[in-house]
């Protein structure tokens, strides 16, 4: 047959986001879309800031001869030097466009990073609840995701960690703030991991590399920051694009931020370039980097998504259902009042509520609610978040 068994088993087992989707799309033509209440797709629903718009359009027009050619495969030098220097104010760390890649998203970022680091048979750990495609991503380079557990916050469990550790360990992916919990990881929690991964480095004879997906970075709440990966351990990367925080999720623009000061930088950075260009990306979309370029702190208004959070969690906790208030992103992790996450997403669809099982994120029991929808959308849903769970309890 065409599809290998392997990718044949990769469907059964794919993104449960976009199944939920598409069984909106039928609810939708069966009831009108009015009527249906879908919070299953992390679909950043603001527009660009007038300014993102404006630079789009004047890149669009720009007469320089051959600006439409090709570039170098890391991306124009000076959007990533206006990437590092971005980087240098934010979090206090030395870092030039040199250690910068421009990648096709945060997807594509993350697939180049793993081809650089990994062997065949080497491990990632990757802390759970996570974005669902990540075993995917690490097994297209030959590597195998271990999860392991989070704590009851979703604070990440050192302890969990460090047993997971092994002589196979190539690095360990991080995702703050979370998909699908909104959890930001602190400062404190992230020293504590730099510690134990250099630690465990010396302990086995290799580096292990701190990944960290960023891509909800600009969208925190409550005064929460997020705190730099980058200046906390050397051997770290950080992945992330401008889809969330400037709404530019279909244009697929992100980058790789290599710290400077990681194992032979010189061999890393080349096998990032490399790997960019020979996993078919060959390098970021030209007009989107020009772009950006001037406008990367025109973030949406991101207090929009704090009332979203705010109402939605308010109401939940309301209704009784049990949730860790997210610090950032924009997405609700719920305890689903039965421990079968599935059947309890089910009895919602029948109130014609999209929601996402937790077990598609290693978070079984849980589902996830992305709010990042219309303030209608959230106040039609609640009389059917409310009576489910009363069913249920009944």
């Amino acid at each position: 047959m065409p599809a290998s068994e392997k990718v044949a088993g990769f469907i059964e087992r794919s993104s449960w986001i976009r199944k939920m989707f598409e069984e909106g799309a039928k609810l939708k033509q069966e009831h009108g879309a009015a009527n249906v209440f879908d919070f299953s797709l992390g679909n950043p629903n603001l527009d660009p800031r007038k300014s993102v718009i404006e630079a789009m359009v004047k890149a669009a027009s720009d007469p320089t001869p051959a600006i439409h050619g090709y570039m170098p495969n890391a991306g124009f030098p000076d959007v990533r030097a206006s990437v590092a220097k971005k980087i240098v104010e934010d979090e206090g760390i030395e870092i030039t466009g040199n250690e910068i890649v421009m990648t096709v998203g945060a997807g594509g970022a993350l697939n180049v990073v793993l081809k650089t680091i990994l062997n065949p048979g080497d491990e990632v750990i990757c802390p759970k609840p996570f974005f669902v495609e990540y075993v995917f991503y690490v097994d297209n380079h030959g590597g195998t995701a271990i999860q392991v557990p989070t704590r009851s916050d979703f604070s990440l469990d050192l302890d969990s960690i460090e047993r997971a550790c092994n002589a196979k360990t190539a690095a360990v992916l991080i995702n703050s703030p979370n998909n699908p919990t909104g959890k930001v990881y602190t400062e404190t929690e992230i020293r504590n991991l730099a510690d134990l991964l250099t630690s465990k480095s010396k302990e086995f004879g290799r580096t292990i590399v701190l990944i960290s997906d960023e891509p909800y970075r600009g969208i925190t709440y409550d005064g929460v920051t997020v705190p730099s990966i980058l200046k906390a351990y050397v051997n770290s990367i950080v992945v992330t694009s401008f889809s969330k925080d400037l709404s530019l999720a279909g244009e697929r623009l992100g980058y790789i931020a290599m710290n400077p000061r990681i194992d032979n930088p010189t061999l890393t950075m080349g096998g990032l370039v490399l790997s960019n260009r020979i996993l078919g990306f060959v390098n970021a979309p030209g007009l989107m980097q020009k772009a950006v370029k001037d406008v990367m702190r025109d973030v949406v208004d991101v207090s929009v998504y704090q009332r979203r959070r705010d109402r939605l969690y308010a109401a939940l906790t309301e209704f009784g259902y049990e949730c860790v208030k997210p610090e950032g992103a924009f997405y609700l992790f719920p305890k689903s009042p039965i421990e079968d996450d599935v059947q309890f997403v089910a009895h919602l669809q029948n109130k014609l509520i999209l929601v996402v099982p937790g077990s598609g994120f290693g978070g079984p029991g849980h589902f996830r609610i992305s709010y990042c929808v219309s303030d209608e959308t959230i106040e039609g849903s609640l009389k059917g978040f409310k009576e489910a769970i009363e069913e249920i309890r009944r």
